[in-house]
């Protein structure tokens, strides 16, 4: 009957873990929008902004939601999460009604009242994050086993991250200054059908506490082992990596005056195809490392995906925009071979090496501690919040000194990982 609930709670946590990348995934999409309206002007950093506003929620959440669970318990805690997420896109949707036309501090007022819900949006996603990441290692009972079922939530975490920006791409065509943000309420109105219709399901399914066990003494804190604190940094910097890559790739894509020279008319939508390509890479890197992570340390995926995805961003970085390779993408009207800098296709790739960072590192972050497991998990998403500040860093450098410059944040944070990887993981008290 045990194994029974435990396979429950498994299906439950990895759809949570899906819902927490649809929600995320909403933001550098729609930020191409944002970023062509009258006051904001084709600034790459402003359009970041909803981004940047979904991961700082990480900043003042991440340790709370670690305290919530240990005083509510998990499911209580999801529920909660499922609520404010679809509050969260509820505020999104409003931002295409209220406050259009005027401007405050010479910026479109609705965009305001987005970056609200881009903030609660962002709480939600923290407090699953916080949640499904540390039921699933402590179901698989750690190591090996709980990377892998960590890596199969990844999985499922991918494929809604495919879906996400491809499907916005698809739906908001040319983007010019005509194009509004109600053009992808149908987005909207799907993501909070879907929270509605998982908070109902949630309510029914029994999920208990796999910890519940060890909770009786005293918690010790995770801030005494120097691995734990090595991996909160890296946790920082690979989450800037992971959205900075497509984000970034998404606006030098869809900028009709930067040097990738797509057809305007369809430039969002092949930037969408390509960025959803990353997610997608993202997907297969997650399924295969579910079958192999039984077998293989975290320690060697870590380092080797470290390793390859530093190579691929500086040869993307140094290769001429002038050469060009053909890529499968959705045009708009249909699939079809499109022509793209061999850079974009170079940093698609990194999907690969990114999809199984976040795993490993987690499971490397948490190992041997105990029952602090729960407060680590809530350190471990408050550093999310990179995936917010080094995209905005990124973007600012963009603006400033061009696209492919600005993936030098994306290399320095790698070459940490890298070392994460083969030094600063090792079980150590601080």
């Amino acid at each position: 009957m045990k194994k029974n609930g435990n396979l429950v709670a498994i299906i439950t946590m990895i759809f949570l873990f899906g819902m927490i990348s649809f929600v995320t995934n909403l933001a550098a999409p729609i930020g191409v929008i944002w970023k062509q309206q009258p006051g904001i002007d084709g600034s790459n950093a402003l359009g970041m902004m909803g981004n940047m506003m979904n991961f700082l929620a990480y900043l003042f959440m991440g340790i709370p939601a670690g305290k919530l669970i240990m005083k509510v318990g998990y499911k209580k805690t999801a529920l909660l999460a499922i609520a404010l997420g679809f509050f969260g896109v509820l505020i999104q949707f409003l931002s295409g009604i209220v406050g259009v036309g005027s401007a405050i501090a010479g910026l479109p007022a609705n965009w305001f009242i987005y970056l609200l819900g881009a903030f609660v949006a962002g709480f939600s996603v923290c407090i699953l994050n916080t949640v499904v990441n540390p039921m699933l290692n402590l179901l698989g009972s750690g190591g090996k086993k709980g990377n892998q079922l960590v890596q199969i939530g990844g999985t499922f975490n991918s494929l809604l991250g495919t879906i996400t920006p491809m499907f916005v791409g698809a739906l908001i065509g040319a983007v010019t200054k005509d194009t509004v943000i109600t053009d992808v309420n149908p987005v909207m109105y799907i993501a909070m059908c879907v929270f509605l219709l998982t908070f109902i399901i949630l309510a029914f399914v029994p999920i208990e506490n796999p910890q519940s066990a060890s909770q009786g003494g005293r918690v010790e804190s995770p801030w005494k082992y120097r691995h734990f604190v090595y991996g909160v940094i890296a946790i920082f910097l690979y989450v800037g990596v992971e959205v900075g890559i497509p984000g970034t790739l998404n606006f030098y894509l869809s900028d009709a005056e930067s040097s990738a020279g797509l057809d305007p008319k369809t430039a969002a939508t092949i930037a969408g195809f390509v960025a959803g390509t990353y997610w997608f890479l993202m997907l297969i890197g997650r399924f295969v490392s579910s079958f192999i992570s039984g077998a293989v340390s975290s320690r060697t995926q870590l380092g080797c995906v470290s390793a390859v995805a530093a190579v691929l961003v500086l040869a993307a970085m140094f290769i001429p925009s002038s050469v060009s390779t053909s890529m499968p993408v959705f045009t708009g009207s249909g699939f079809g071979m499109v022509q793209v800098p061999l850079s974009a296709l170079l940093l698609v790739l990194c999907g690969l090496c990114t999809s199984v960072m976040w795993g490993t590192i987690f499971n490397l972050a948490v190992e041997g501690l105990g029952s602090a497991t729960a407060l680590a998990s809530g350190a471990f998403m408050m550093m999310v919040v990179g995936g917010g500040i080094l995209p905005l860093l990124q973007n600012a450098i963009a603006d400033a000194a061009g696209y492919m410059v600005s993936y030098w944040v994306v290399v320095i944070a790698i070459l940490y990982i890298l070392w994460y990887a083969v030094l600063g993981s090792r079980v150590k008290k601080a």
